[in-house]
């Protein structure tokens, strides 16, 4: 079978960048061990770039969407919806999806819809007409996005979290017409999609919780759990620990927290329990970010967290590092003291896992998702409580048993789901989709 790939590349994009590679990577492995498939990845010009640094050796086809996406129609769905109809005269792939489109719309119909404007769909037939040329049968979202439900073409997704449904009090889910737009999304995306793939149980809880309304069953939620970023090295000789503190003019011990600056990752927080510690014990400790702070919203939250620093004295104290290419990114995690981790968002996260890899002890949040993933493997803290984020940091920064203890849990937790592993359950997902779409197909008149 034909597969379409659509990852998602921008470096700045946090998580899902890093899951792309993982998941370009498995597919890469698969491909070693006889996965017959052809792979078409279809991304932007910037994006092909990555592949080429990361993939020169991959056995796929890389297609530019640059073009298409800048000339897709933008008329109403109903307009859409007619040119939908007018196509189904043709045949292969693309009539078949089209007409599983028209039955659900007209089922749909007499349904009493929660919100008509989230379940209207804006279908895009140019695309979808595109990408059938290329000869795809099914498509593979590596992160949401609505051109999958609205080409009308199989598809399977991953949903990384749902946090505009769990947390809509933070802006960067719920403002400025955020949450409509990730609940047209999700919603439609979940609704529609052959398999989705999700990190954790309590991610596929979470999809259940909130879509099972809406026609999602339990069969067609997998889990795949996360894997540490596969460019990162897994040993970082102390030269490149030293070379890396110079280059980025960063002190010999501090707390390392890779972040862009949403409000939910919590740095205001971070900063209020280093001025604690100070405060209350005269101890200097130094915490280093890197990410982003670009956008209305994180600009904002870095002008807070620049203000919060001065207001307590711990300016010196707290360095900001901007995007940190992924090549210096295992140096910086290996001479650090430990990873600072105090997020409102899961279910899990990508950042643990990597610093488990470099045996870097883990402070993170004590919340549902995230205390499942950690176990006994870091420091688990309430993510909205300075004095228990300041008990973490002084823990891990004091006691450098407590430290070589965790760090070791932590490798062992990490041993315990491989590269292997997430490749055979990729495989396992490919196979049912590929079964469902077959099936789907042979009732087909």
């Amino acid at each position: 079978m034909r597969l379409g790939i659509v990852p998602a590349l921008k470096r700045f994009g946090g998580g899902t960048y890093q899951y792309s590679l993982t998941m370009l990577d498995a597919l890469q492995t698969l491909q070693h061990q006889g996965l017959e498939d052809d792979l078409i990845i279809f991304c932007n010009e910037s994006e092909k770039m990555i592949l080429q640094k990361y993939f020169r050796e991959a056995n796929w086809r890389i297609v530019s969407l640059d073009y298409l996406l800048r000339s897709i129609d933008r008329s109403t769905w109903k307009g859409r919806l007619s040119t939908l109809a007018g196509r189904l005269a043709g045949e292969g792939t693309f009539s078949r999806a089209l007409s599983s489109c028209l039955r659900t719309f007209k089922s749909m119909r007499g349904m009493r819809m929660t919100s008509p404007s989230l379940d209207a769909i804006r279908y895009r037939p140019k695309l979808a007409l595109w990408i059938d040329r290329q000869g795809i049968e099914l498509m593979l979202y590596l992160a949401p996005k609505t051109l999958s439900f609205e080409t009308g073409l199989p598809y399977v997704m991953a949903v990384h979290d749902l946090q505009h449904r769990l947390q809509p009090e933070f802006p960067e889910v719920s403002a400025n017409g955020e949450w409509e737009r990730r609940e047209y999304l999700f919603r439609n995306g979940i609704r529609y999609a052959t398999l989705i793939l999700v990190d954790s149980e309590v991610g596929k809880e979470d999809v259940l919780r909130f879509y099972e309304p809406f026609g999602v069953t339990h069969d067609r939620v997998k889990v795949l759990p996360f894997l540490p970023s596969h460019y990162l090295r897994t040993k970082v000789p102390e030269i490149d620990k030293q070379f890396a503190r110079r280059a980025y003019g960063v002190p010999e011990r501090y707390f390392f927290y890779p972040a862009q600056f949403w409000p939910h990752k919590n740095h205001t927080r971070i900063v209020q329990a280093i001025g604690l510690l100070k405060a209350r014990h005269r101890l200097k400790v130094d915490v280093v970010f890197c990410g982003s702070h670009t956008g209305e919203i994180r600009e904002k939250t870095f002008q807070e967290v620049h203000s919060l620093a001065k207001k307590l004295e711990v300016e010196k104290q707290v360095y900001y590092l901007g995007y940190v290419p992924d090549e210096d990114m295992p140096a910086l995690y290996a001479a650090s003291v430990g990873l600072i981790m105090p997020t409102f968002f899961g279910p899990t996260n990508i950042p643990v896992q990597e610093a488990w890899m470099f045996g870097c002890p883990v402070i993170t949040s004590d919340i549902r998702g995230i205390r499942e993933q950690v176990g006994d493997a870091g420091i688990l803290v309430d993510p909205c409580s300075v004095e228990a984020i300041a008990d973490g940091i002084y823990c891990l920064w004091t006691d450098e048993n407590l430290c070589n203890k965790l760090a070791e849990n932590g490798r062992k937790r990490l041993a315990t789901y491989t590269l292997e592993d997430y490749c055979m359950r990729l495989k396992q997902v490919l196979e049912e989709a590929k079964a469902r779409v077959r099936e789907a197909e042979a009732t087909l008149p």
